[in-house]
This record gives C-alpha cells, sequence and structure tokens, in this order.
C-alpha cells in the first residue's frame, strides 16, 4: 500500500513537472520523423497480464516488425532524435502514466515482451509475480545493453543465453531486498548513472 502510494505522488508529481519537456520533445519527434510521438509496446506485467507500456517513439514506424531488439549504433531503425532519447533514456520518461494508471511500479523488474518471458524457468518466473518497474537493479547494470548487443554476431542469441539470464538473477535479488529504502536508493542510483 505505502508503495502505491509512493508510486502515484512521485509519478503525478514527475509528469506535472515533466510537462513542459514532454511537450518540447514532442515537437522534436514530429520534426525528425514521420509517425506519433509515442510507441506503445504490449508487455508483461504482474500475475503474466499483459499490458501496453508508453514510451517516446525513438525509432521509424513499424521497426518492431524487423526485430524486437535493438542493437547499438548500427541499428539504421532509430531515428536522428531517437539516437538521444535513448542515449539519455528520455524515451523512458512516458513510462510515469504507466506507474500512475498501476501497470507498472518506480522501481520493480523492467518489463518483457512475451516472447521472452515464454523462456523464462519456474525461478525466472518469480520476477512476474510483482509489479514491473522503469528501473531496477539491472537497468542500472546493463545500462549499456544495446552497445553489447551491438558488438554481437547474433543479439538475439546473446541476449536470451547471456543477458536475460544475468538481469533475471538481478531482479530476483530486487524481489528479496524490496521496499521502500531499497527503491530510493535505486532511483537515486539510476539518476546518477544517468548523468553520468
Amino acid at each position: 500500500m505505502l508503495k502505491r502510494i509512493f508510486d502515484i505522488f512521485f509519478s503525478l508529481i514527475g509528469l506535472i513537472l515533466l510537462l513542459p519537456f514532454f511537450l518540447f520533445i514532442s515537437i522534436l519527434i514530429i520534426i525528425d520523423s514521420k509517425g506519433g510521438v509515442f510507441y506503445k509496446q504490449v508487455r508483461v506485467g504482474k500475475d503474466e497480464i499483459d499490458f501496453k507500456l508508453f514510451k517516446f517513439r525513438s525509432m521509424r514506424t513499424d521497426s518492431d516488425k524487423k526485430g524486437l531488439l535493438t542493437v547499438g549504433g548500427r541499428d539504421s531503425r532509430i531515428t536522428r532524435m531517437g539516437y538521444y532519447i535513448r542515449k539519455y533514456k528520455i524515451d523512458e520518461l512516458p513510462q510515469l502514466i504507466n506507474v500512475l494508471l498501476g501497470d507498472m511500479s518506480l522501481v520493480g523488474p523492467r518489463p518483457e515482451v512475451r516472447r521472452y518471458t515464454d523462456l523464462y524457468n519456474d525461478e525466472q518466473k518469480k520476477v512476474l509475480s510483482v509489479k514491473p518497474g522503469i528501473t531496477d537493479y539491472a537497468s542500472i547494470e546493463y545500462s549499456n545493453e544495446n552497445e553489447l548487443l551491438g558488438k554481437a554476431d547474433n543479439p538475439e542469441r546473446v541476449y536470451i543465453d547471456e543477458i536475460m539470464p544475468a538481469k533475471l538473477k538481478l531482479n530476483l535479488r530486487y524481489i528479496q531486498e524490496q521496499g521502500l529504502l531499497t527503491d530510493v536508493k535505486i532511483i537515486i542510483k539510476t539518476i546518477l548513472k544517468i548523468l553520468s
């Protein structure tokens, strides 16, 4: 209950304070390429229930039909503006809407697409017992994930065999340690990571 109050309060404050910035980014996205401002993708949430995750659009329209993973600087689907909003994690900010709606928390395991959650073993599926979040231990540890995939000969294989299991291990650690103080610590670490 306390976590939900924390989520509602800070997501609402965040959306109000960031509204002028959201409008500015929206204008830049519209000028830069054809398509809408937001990108909505179906992700798997708590108790394996699907929801639509909001992001600022950083790729050309229908790019997800060419693959679900983005692979660093060599991914031609990313727009000019998209490169920068991804680099500084600005594309993730509209997920404050998901937090306000109750689909997500500020902190929790990053939500995946069903194609990958279907590969989870029973232990890994425990991450689906809590609300997904905007940030977590794995987001901090793998902030350079796109670059790692960009260096791989087979990005999807590397993601499934190496990165995804490592991230899920960190997600399970979060579930064991979860609490308001842990969430505050992760939020501060995330902000410092972005600024650095």
